[in-house]
């Protein structure tokens, strides 16, 4: 069974990867071999082993990242790594996972997704759904993606009724947000309607991103998490259908576009464990995460290898910060092989 943002939460590591990657070294000899340093770490700030997950970049051009396990979204300088604290108070997970899972911003408004929460898990007054950030940095809910998943189920087999989502993109004044454990993305208005935008089979939709009218989604694809169920799909609002755009990458987690257009993809790990239904949302293997470019032919290559259980990615210019599922923050220089510094 795909369940998914459990998955993607304690999910793991990458695989340093299989069919239609090429190495690290061979992508960048004529370009430069991209750096990575660690920009932030929040892993004392309530993290004790799995916080980091959903970020996004702010109108002020600083990170925002979400930390689960402490209820908060951070904001970190993407030149300095200083960090603050953005938004407090969001409902902790129920059970070690999920919370505050994605961040994004509509104008100069933030908004957080948060999932695992609710009167499912024993928590009556929790809503699980998007919640708006004040200016005085409190939260208010504003939808209730869980109360509306429970009176409409997905087709697909699922054990948890309010969902397990896990990324959220701004979309025509309202958002689209993933479902991982549901299998379907949802559209979801200011106003708190929520609808079902497309439904798949067990894929396990993680991250998603924009580009004119076409929207490009991950998918982790389901236990055991091949590499060819690891892929890159794109879709509108008008398909019924995705199209596949590349694969072969395990345990996808997030897709962008930097600032040239070219199209990224966030493997988070080799997932070696038996393909029990127990162990779907068990981490796979530290520090074997990478960040892939999409290749016109639909092959992946792997531009840095070795990253610890990522969960999220951002551009900033052609500078990638890669957000961890133990509360880091690393920045990658050189991503495009221009040598420049695009983050300031």
């Amino acid at each position: 069974m795909g369940f998914k943002r459990t998955l993607i939460l304690t999910v793991a590591a990458v695989a340093l990867i299989s069919g239609g990657t090429t190495s690290a070294a061979n992508a960048h000899d004529r370009e430069g071999t991209p750096s990575v340093r660690e920009l932030a770490s929040f892993a004392a700030s309530g993290c004790q082993g799995g916080c980091g997950s959903g970020s996004t970049v702010g109108p002020d051009r600083a990170l925002y990242v979400t930390n689960g396990k402490a209820g908060t979204v951070l904001r970190i300088d993407p030149m300095t790594g200083a960090t603050t604290t953005f938004a407090s108070g969001l409902p902790l997970p129920a059970i070690g996972i999920g919370g505050a899972i994605d961040v994004a911003f509509i104008g100069d408004t933030a908004y957080v997704l948060v999932t695992v929460v609710g009167p499912f898990f024993g928590q009556p007054d929790l809503v699980d759904g998007i919640y708006r950030v004040e200016n005085d940095g409190s939260t208010t809910p504003i939808a209730d993606i869980g109360a509306w998943a429970i009176l409409h189920p997905p087709a697909s087999a699922f054990a948890i009724t309010t969902g397990v989502q896990y990324a959220m993109q701004p979309f025509r004044g309202g958002f689209l947000v993933t479902d991982g454990h549901h299998n379907r993305v949802l559209r979801v208005t200011l106003d708190g309607t929520v609808s079902e935008f497309l439904a798949f089979g067990d894929i396990v939709p993680t991250g998603l991103a924009l580009r004119g009218n076409k929207i490009y989604m991950s998918e982790a694809g389901p236990v055991p998490h091949l590499p060819q169920d690891g892929k890159v799909v794109t879709f509108n609002a008008k398909s019924p259908h995705s199209r596949e755009v590349a694969s072969g990458a395990s345990l996808l987690v997030d897709v962008e576009f930097d600032r040239s257009h070219d199209l990224y993809a966030l493997s988070q790990g080799f997932w070696d464990l038996p393909p029990d239904p127990a162990n779907a949302g068990k981490p796979a293997s530290p520090n074997t995460g990478t960040l892939e470019k999409v290749n016109e032919d639909g092959s992946f290559t792997t531009i840095v290898g070795g990253l610890d259980r990522p969960t999220s990615l951002e551009f900033i210019g052609k500078t990638a910060f890669v957000v961890t599922l133990t509360g880091k923050v690393m920045r990658i220089d050189n991503v495009s092989g221009d040598g420049a510094d695009n983050a300031d």
